[in-house]
């Protein structure tokens, strides 16, 4: 878990925020009894977790393409390469929605807007570097050519809701 107390606090905020403010219907399907609380899912959604991610072309039209997402500090953060659609999608309309599903056991849907992080000819954020850090060690440092080919979001979440029934299953060890 990377997460600061701090982190932590904002991300329950946001969950509790969101699920309160979801139709009666979502409601009826993602509880109290059948979510996980912010703690729980920084334990839960650890490593590369392939997301479903939806951008929206040119013509209004919507997209959806996998990606590795990593959660880290209550946000998702993937990246593509630079010359993906889904890149130019992103560049010119940075509203995203994205879930992740472990089968029946663990959905994760998420609401928001991404902020490049890499960005060509500019500054990067100012995180970068330890992100840029983390990736290496997770994909290995040869992976890429980290300052051309790949370009790397951080997605500002302004809604996300879990539906997770049975925390303990999430958390079990793997069976032989």
């Amino acid at each position: 878990m990377r997460e600061t107390p701090e982190d932590l606090k904002e991300l329950q905020a946001l969950l509790d925020a969101s699920l309160a403010r979801s139709t009666p219907h979502l409601r009826s399907i993602v509880n109290t009894e059948r979510t996980l609380t912010a703690e729980q899912l920084t334990r839960v959604l650890t490593g590369m977790c392939t997301l479903a991610l939806s951008t929206v072309t040119a013509k209004g039209e919507p997209r959806i393409s996998g990606v590795d997402g990593h959660f880290l500090r209550g946000k998702w953060y993937f990246g593509t390469a630079r010359e993906a659609a889904k890149a130019r999608h992103l560049a010119a309309r940075p509203a995203v929605s994205a879930a992740h599903m472990r089968g029946e056991g663990l959905g994760v849907f998420t609401h928001g807007a991404v902020e490049i992080l890499n960005p060509q000819g500019r500054e990067p954020a100012a995180d970068w570097p330890d992100l840029l850090a983390y990736f290496k060690d997770f994909y290995g440092d040869d992976a890429f050519d980290w300052d051309d080919e790949v370009v790397y979001y951080r997605l500002h979440p302004h809604w996300m809701t879990v539906y997770a029934p049975d925390f303990a299953k999430l958390t079990e060890p793997p069976r032989a």
